[in-house]
């Protein structure tokens, strides 16, 4: 009797369990169909740069490289050269009927072919509309109507625990399934000023980039896009873009062939609690503004070096991360009300948002390799010179302003826009061009050791030459 009244409490308690989990089997097989597998075929030059063929675009020192060289076996055409073309793997979702897909940039950037594979086994030759590096979304169109399409969820309504589901294709195993629990919300990485990326535990591999994250309405609620890792195996820390964002991205691409951000014009830092208690504020929270650019949006409106900026456009700027997203997702030209902190009280201001100079990358090309914008140097950094003023603002005598960046060798470093660069392996720098020199005369492969100033502090930031910045993403 006693074994018998313990084997039905442990069949209860399994009973119970297996009540508690979520079963995805329905989710599978009403969404699977809307995730495709991308392929890209490069141009000689991408695949020399590589080391061998077959392997995807990613830079040397990123995580997953060391995995791809020794796992990824190289795919070749009958025939073709070893060294003439390479191709990657990764996934996207069909977002309309009609042939429209979205996928991460760095899958297709410098693609000279795009294809498209759908789980009825069609390909397709794939068209880039577009794509935006700052965000790491790519638009591409196939000919085909009458697709299965995904179901665009809300992630402002995503609860951290609740349990999400991937669909991709990592290493190639095409429609692979898996799943786990949202983390944490509004991640910012350091390399990313535009993304209030979603933290997931599900596994994600090389191959699952560009594809969809579901909740388990089935609705697509971001894009798995990155993982931190130490080996360049999943590790437990995936993050993915909104699918809000993404959205966003996709119809600018396809309204107008570009993507529109606005600036005004600062250069910020945290507030710390030893900021906050000496300015009066409650709790550290705001953006120091360390900087203000001379005649730009910031300046005429009448924001300050040392204001806080606590409000933008009626959003909370909980900290200096969100300022540079809240501003980038306002439309130029733009009349926005600013509240900022001076002086131990709130002052209400207006600014007119300014356009940040749009990334030439972000026009399809129909999938040919762009120009990189003209300002972007070797490591991907957009620089300007200090202006007078805003030497004598930071007290010092020479340094160079970083602008924007594109994702690459820098940006992974953890330099930010905002950031000014004192020097160059313990060289002082005073023009963009003296940088730019020094910065060619590096052999790839050297590290190199920048001497970066970010609010109030300086320090040290090294990295290793990669290459171009064309190839470092």
């Amino acid at each position: 009797m006693i074994a018998k009244f313990i084997l039905a409490i442990l069949l209860g308690l399994s009973t119970a369990a297996s009540a508690q989990l979520p079963d995805f089997t329905e989710l599978v097989e009403k969404q699977g169909h809307s995730v495709v597998n991308i392929s890209t075929v490069q141009a000689p030059s991408m695949a020399s740069s590589r080391g061998f063929p077959g392997m995807p675009n990613i830079p040397e020192d990123d995580p997953f490289f060391e995995f791809f060289r020794r796992h990824m076996q190289p795919q070749q055409p009958h025939g073709q050269p070893r060294d003439f073309e390479s191709k990657s793997l990764g996934s996207g979702f069909i977002i309309s009927s009609d042939g429209y897909v979205l996928t991460n940039t760095h899958l297709v950037d410098g693609a000279e072919e795009i294809n498209v594979k759908l789980t009825d086994k069609r390909e397709f030759r794939a068209k880039l509309i577009g794509s935006d590096r700052r965000t790491d979304i790519a638009l591409l169109k196939i000919d085909a109507t009458g697709l299965p399409k995904v179901i665009q969820g809300d992630p402002e309504k995503l609860k951290v625990g609740e349990w999400v589901v991937a669909i991709g294709s990592p290493f190639g195993f095409e429609n692979s399934v898996t799943a786990g629990i949202v983390s944490a919300k509004g991640r910012s990485l350091a390399q990313e000023n535009f993304v209030p990326f979603i933290q997931t535990d599900v596994a994600i591999n090389p191959g699952n980039s560009g594809g969809p994250l579901f909740n388990l309405k089935g609705e697509v609620v971001g894009i798995n896009s990155q993982i931190y890792s130490r080996t360049g195996g999943f590790m437990g820390l995936s993050f993915a873009i909104p699918i809000d964002v993404a959205m966003d991205i996709a119809n600018q691409l396809i309204a107008s062939g570009k993507v529109s951000r606005g600036r005004i014009g600062v250069l910020i830092q945290e507030v710390t609690k030893e900021l906050a208690e000496s300015f009066g504020l409650a709790k550290p929270a705001g953006a120091l503004v360390a900087s203000v650019q001379k005649d730009g949006p910031a300046d005429k409106a009448g924001i300050e070096p040392r204001d806080v900026i606590l409000k933008f456009d009626g959003k909370m700027v909980a900290s200096s991360g969100d300022l540079p997203r809240i501003v980038g997702a306002t439309k130029p030209g733009s009349k926005v009300p600013v509240q900022v902190w001076r002086n131990g009280a709130t002052k209400e201001l207006t600014v007119t948002v300014d356009e940040i100079p749009p990334d030439e990358k972000a026009a399809g090309r129909g999938g040919k390799r762009g120009k990189a914008p003209d300002t972007s140097n070797r490591i991907g950094l957009m620089l300007s010179e200090l202006t007078a003023e805003q030497k004598q603002q930071l007290e010092i005598e020479n340094g160079l302003l970083v602008e924007d960046m594109l994702p690459g060798v820098a940006s992974r470093a953890g330099i930010r826009p905002g950031d000014v660069i004192l020097s160059i392996n313990n060289q002082d720098v005073k023009t963009v061009d003296q940088f730019n020199q020094s910065l060619n005369k590096i052999a790839k492969g050297r590290n190199i050791a920048l001497l970066v100033r970010r609010g109030d502090t300086a320090t040290f930031i090294t990295m290793r030459m990669n290459g171009d910045s064309k190839d470092s993403k």
